[in-house]
């Protein structure tokens, strides 16, 4: 045989193997609300790497950032994911909490003082309890990552005291956000995280909140806000799930390297978020934006100014789930 028809039917033999290997490989869809600049983005982007690597290419994650698959509702990623239509969603405990009030046990207003508590909960039962509350609808949470402590930025004023909120109007992204606004005289307007940054540029609404590294910062909302209030009133975690559907899908090996893959994603997601929130302040000032931080009387006017929707809320995701929130708080601040 001709040495150039034997070299023709190697190379025809390599290329029937690759096309064959990329015929083979799965392509998964990830959906997040976020754009690319964001640590949480930055998490499914690390995520989609550990999976090409842990199964050699057979599984492929593909990244969809600002909520596209979802026609941009981010409230609609969730329910597509639980549903199978989508494969995995990125997202926070606001986000999904419409679809699943007990998610809202995270945010409710001054229930974190700081990190430590906050770990306390997502390493301990009361994550495994909203696990199982998730995976009731449909949607399996393989690890937990962080968005942050929401912070209030406005273009109008400073704000330090429940009194300088009164009638201004700010951008919330959830119904419990409304009743926590309402109770402190501000003018709530819900609306699609797509659409913030248009709404404050136009002058629709005069603030927002959100957490400083994950989102004020990476969103570039100091071009359209002037003031910032450092108030820690409430926390947002993010995580990482997938459908029940595909998850069943799965051989045990299969779901165990999927559930690795997520928790080292998650775990340099949120070291991520922290640093770039210890970061975020200084940038913020550079760009001129004027912070004020609130002193110990000063919050704890604000958190009970805001104790109404903390009860009201509480009977709303459920006493026990709370309570076992509290008592594992209650457990950190024992041992200080």
């Amino acid at each position: 045989m001709p040495v150039f028809r034997q070299a023709w039917i190697v190379a025809l033999g390599c290329a029937t193997l690759v096309a064959s290997a990329a015929v083979s490989a799965e392509t998964l869809r990830l959906s997040s609300e976020t754009s690319d600049s964001t640590s949480r983005n930055m998490g499914a982007e690390r995520f989609a790497q550990l999976v090409d690597e842990a199964t050699n290419g057979d599984m492929q994650v593909r990244v969809f950032g600002n909520a596209v698959l979802s026609g941009g509702d981010q409230l609609r990623q969730a329910e597509m994911v639980g549903r199978g239509d989508i494969d995995f969603v990125l997202s926070t405990a606001i986000s999904v909490s419409p679809l699943i009030p007990e998610m809202a046990v995270f945010s409710l207003p001054y229930l974190y003082r700081n990190y430590d508590e906050v770990d306390a909960t997502l390493e301990g039962e009361p994550a495994r309890r909203m696990e199982q509350i998730m995976a009731e609808h449909g949607l399996v949470v393989l690890g937990w990552g962080e968005s942050g402590f929401r912070e209030l930025t406005n273009s109008v004023k400073p704000v330090s005291s429940p009194d300088d909120l009164r009638g201004m109007k700010v951008r919330v992204a959830g119904p419990m956000f409304i009743d926590v606004m309402d109770e402190l005289g501000a003018n709530p307007q819900q609306i699609q995280w797509t659409e913030t940054f248009s709404a404050l540029q136009q002058g629709v609404v005069d603030g927002q909140e959100n957490p400083v590294g994950a989102i004020i910062v990476p969103q570039r909302i100091y071009e359209v806000q002037t003031y910032l209030t450092d108030w820690h009133y409430s926390y947002d975690p993010a995580f990482l799930a997938v459908s029940r559907a595909k998850w069943d899908s799965w051989s045990p090996d299969m779901q165990t390297t999927m559930r690795q893959a997520a928790e080292e994603a998650m775990a340099y997601q949120k070291s991520l978020t922290r640093e770039q929130t210890e970061s975020g302040y200084d940038i913020l000032v550079e760009h001129g934006m004027k912070v004020t931080r609130l002193e110990d009387a000063e919050l704890a006017a604000f958190q009970q100014a805001t104790r109404q929707t903390f009860d009201s809320w509480s009977r709303k995701v459920g006493p026990e789930l709370v309570e076992s929130f509290e008592q594992t708080i209650a457990g950190v601040r024992d041992a200080e």
